[in-house]
Parts: C-alpha cells; sequence; structure tokens
C-alpha cells in the first residue's frame, strides 16, 4: 500500500510542487515590497555605465586646451621597445 502511495506521490510531485513554489514566491515578493516600500522613481531612469563614463569624461576635459596635444615624436613611450633597441631613435 506504501508503496504505491510513494508512486502516486513522486508521479504527481511537479503538479503539486509549482503551485505551492508559486505562492511562496508571491508571499515573499509581496512581502518584500512591503518592508522596502516604493521603489525610487529614478530607478527606471537611471543612466547606464557608458553613458555615466562618457559624462566624466566630459566634465574632465571641460576647463583644458583640447588643441595642445604632445606630439607622436616627442612621446617616446609610443613606439614599443624594440629587440635591442634598433628600430628606435636615439634621442640627444
Amino acid at each position: 500500500m506504501w508503496s504505491v502511495l510513494w508512486a502516486a506521490v513522486r508521479s504527481k510531485a511537479p503538479y503539486v510542487t509549482f503551485p505551492v513554489a508559486f505562492v511562496v514566491g508571491l508571499v515573499g515578493s509581496q512581502l518584500e515590497w512591503f518592508l522596502r516600500g516604493d521603489p525610487p522613481s529614478t530607478a527606471q531612469e537611471e543612466k547606464s555605465i557608458s553613458e555615466q563614463r562618457e559624462d566624466r569624461k566630459l566634465q574632465e576635459i571641460v576647463g583644458e586646451d583640447v588643441t595642445k596635444v604632445v606630439s607622436l615624436k616627442d612621446k617616446l613611450e609610443f613606439a614599443p621597445r624594440a629587440v635591442l633597441n634598433r628600430n628606435r631613435p636615439e634621442k640627444s
């Protein structure tokens, strides 16, 4: 008799487990919403990380003169260090 009962429970487990899990999730969600309150209205209006990065870079260069840059000829770190420095010009 017990084996028949356990076989029935095993075969019907998904039909019982899903509604129970759904109700537990729904109650947990409502409880979390009740404890935390309404989400802030700016959550939907937040900028993406790339937009925040672009804004930060723009703020950094606001006071700078972007037309004055170092020449690539003067900048030795631009060229990778070659083997035995054969291809690197000597700066006097």
